[in-house]
């Protein structure tokens, strides 16, 4: 009896291996060309080159950051635009990255928290989330009071910080659904 129950578990394994296959072949053979699965929304994008810098305006915003009214993060220059609709900056900051960084590319605020207290146990305010890179929640926020340590690599936090002032501005003007195009 034991050799048949065997033999059915291993037919019934075989057929579901072979069900699956046929899907995936199935699924990927009615993908339209050119799709590109990583343009979905909130998904980063490809280009992960440097945008250009204007050298003799450090703060000036980057060539090829995108277009219309967004927010824009360099990782590399821990740098903040909110750029209106006509293409001006309204307003640049210098900010502190948590211990790990978004991917370049666009993403859209998809949630906001008014005070929450962060992933490394700081109380913060005008939390403005976009993104995830694993189980790390990314977003920008302002401490309340800067914390005793913030040197503590230890946590993974995804916590862009910016001064209380900046930390306002970027609440009025990010609201859920506005683009966050993050570039190097």
């Amino acid at each position: 009896m034991a050799s048949s129950s065997a033999g059915i578990v291993a037919g019934l394994t075989a057929t579901a291996v072979a069900t699956v296959a046929f899907l995936a072949y199935q699924a990927s053979s009615t993908v339209p060309a050119g799709f590109d699965a990583t343009a979905a929304v909130g998904a980063p994008s490809k280009a992960a080159a440097k945008a250009p810098r204007d050298r003799s305006n450090p703060t000036a915003l980057p060539k090829n950051s995108g277009t219309g009214e967004r927010v824009v993060y360099s990782v590399d220059d821990d740098r903040v635009w909110l750029v209106g609709g006509s293409g001006r900056v309204e307003r640049t900051f210098a900010v502190r990255p948590g211990s790990v960084d978004p991917l370049p590319g666009s993403y859209f605020v998809t949630s906001r928290s008014k005070a929450v207290t962060g992933t490394d146990g700081t109380p913060i305010e005008h939390v403005v989330r976009f993104a995830d890179v694993g189980d790390v929640v990314i977003g920008f926020s302002a401490a309340v009071e800067p914390p005793e340590d913030p040197s503590d690599t230890r946590v993974k936090t995804g916590g862009i910080r910016e001064s209380r002032k900046d930390g306002d501005a970027m609440w009025v003007f990010a609201t859920v659904g506005q683009k966050v195009v993050v570039i190097r």
